[in-house]
């Protein structure tokens, strides 16, 4: 190869993989924070003297399998019924819409002031629904669930009193995983969230900087979705939206990383996907349309950089599908040289992998109560996982960019947290279906081929490496594809089989 080639190509490598070790340092950044400020638990300024009103907004769609455990939790929340305004905002348009209306009647029926809307469009989908519920709000504050969340019933409770504070808009509280142990996948998946859930929200938080709203298991002051523009359904994130509108207004967010709320995971690898792209694609949308206004804003300086950084995190799904590009040339065209692997391997290895390690154990310890050395066996197949979620998400970003708009897709929920019930389980519901799956299929393929290179080559420091991006487009692909192959579906299962009964569920 020509030297002018070899410029080219490892020109191309560093600057990637250095684009990639900013990523990395900035997840340093966000565990020396926390670290910092782990002990800081907030406090309430004080306690109101008498409760104020709290409305609690349900958006639902198609939820039969959640909607009768997520009510029940509802009105079993420690708080007096003269206080508290239920709002099932229903865009069903299935029956689950009756099972929703019947069991409203039934609360209502027992005394709860509860109203249920049902739209016969989604416009606006849950931005949309929440939009429309505004209009007959009762309460100075807002709690809001989504259909697949059991707040245990001290929620309200612990957090109503941080609103002492007349500078606080939002109080988030932690999410739970109610179907963690289900599978590889909602493992994995449990630990991708509790290094947002647990680390970094929690080190925004406690540290002054802007953080979001997570959709669900949070109480909104009011007036300040009304103050910052209400809910606006131009992006695929309404709730990271509006988190910035709110906070560039001067509102104080409040993370409660104890107060922990139990939700279900995609128990299946074509609703993860479907999830992963809204959301990948609804933080760079807002991306574009807020971070103007943030630099626009007499903000400091340090928090704009840090707000730019935030919104922009997925940015690193487009550098990660360079490196696809790269992994031939780095590991087969490059003579290796001390000065390659200390200027080059090195710093990307501790940037942009060891600071992923480091990140993702320290939350599950703090999660775990320190019992991180369970999550050691799944670390590789995390980081595996992650590159194989690159085509998925990186294809949101370029949507994004491109301003290509698309549907609120919604996840499906099932109601189940273990295998046994998911055998007994009936559903019509089922995940989209994405056409990225082919190229998941031959790039597992590409990899394979890799690694089989390498091995005739007896480049065996490569293969870790090359076995983590075969294994994450391998495991992604090959969960699509064969369930696809078998024909198995939730929609499949006989109708004649009843749904089990919930089991309870421990916080």
């Amino acid at each position: 190869m020509p030297d002018w080639e070899r410029i080219i190509w490892m020109t191309c490598y560093v600057l990637v993989f250095a684009g990639l070790s900013v990523f990395g340092a900035h997840r340093i950044k966000v565990l020396y924070l926390y670290w910092r400020h782990r002990h800081e638990e907030p406090v309430p300024k004080r306690h109101f003297p008498e409760l104020p009103i709290v409305t609690v907004q349900l958006p639902l769609f198609n939820e039969m399998h959640v909607t009768e455990r997520l009510l029940e939790a509802v009105a079993a929340l420690d708080y007096p019924k003269d206080k508290l305004q239920i709002q099932v905002l229903d865009d069903s348009t299935d029956e689950s819409a009756e099972l929703s209306e019947r069991l409203s009647a039934e609360l209502a029926a027992l005394g709860f002031d509860i109203e249920y809307r049902h739209r016969v469009n989604r416009h606006g989908f849950k931005a949309g629904a929440l939009d429309e519920g505004m209009a007959t709000v009762k309460g100075e504050f807002i709690a809001i669930f989504d259909a697949d969340f059991v707040p245990p019933s001290d929620m309200l409770q612990k957090m109503i009193h941080h609103f002492t504070d007349e500078k606080v808009g939002l109080v988030q509280a932690r999410w739970g995983h109610i179907n963690r142990d289900y599978s590889l996948l909602t493992r994995l998946q449990a630990m991708f969230l509790d290094g947002h859930l647990v680390l970094e929200q929690t080190a925004r938080s406690r540290h002054g900087e802007f953080l979001n709203f997570n959709g669900t298991a949070g109480i909104w002051r009011a007036k300040v979705i009304n103050e910052s523009g209400g809910w606006q359904h131009d992006t695929l994130t309404e709730d990271l939206d509006l988190s910035y509108r709110s906070q560039l207004r001067g509102w104080k967010f409040i993370y409660l990383k104890d107060v922990v709320v139990p939700a279900e995971l995609p128990p299946d690898m074509d609703g993860f996907k479907s999830q992963q792209h809204r959301w990948t694609k609804g933080s760079i949308q807002v991306w574009r349309k807020i971070v103007g206004e943030v630099w626009r804003s007499k903000i400091p300086l340090a928090l704009k950089i840090e707000a730019t950084a935030h919104l922009g995190s997925n940015f690193a799904y487009l550098l990660t599908l360079c490196t696809l590009v790269l992994m031939y040339p780095a590991n087969f065209m490059f003579e290796s040289s001390w000065m390659k692997a200390v200027l080059v391997d090195l710093p990307v290895f501790f940037f942009a992998s060891l600071s992923v390690i480091v990140f993702y154990l320290t939350a599950q310890a703090a999660q775990s109560k320190g019992h991180w050395w369970k999550a050691l066996p799944y670390l590789p197949l995390l980081l595996g996982l992650g590159i194989g979620m690159s085509i998925n998400n990186g294809k949101a970003v370029l949507e994004a960019l491109m301003g290509q708009e698309s549907e609120f897709v919604r996840t499906p929920k099932y109601g189940v947290s273990t295998q046994a019930q998911a055998r007994k389980q009936k559903s019509k519901y089922s995940a989209s279906k994405s056409l990225v799956l082919w190229i998941e299929v031959a790039l597992a393929l590409y990899f394979a081929g890799l690694l089989a290179l390498a091995a005739s080559r007896n480049q065996w420091a490569s293969l870790p490496f090359l076995g983590l991006f075969f294994f994450g487009f391998a495991y992604v692909a090959g969960s699509s594809l064969l369930k696809r192959l078998s024909g198995w579906s939730w929609s499949n299962r006989s109708r004649n089989d009843e749904p089990p009964a919930p089991e309870p569920v421990v916080v």
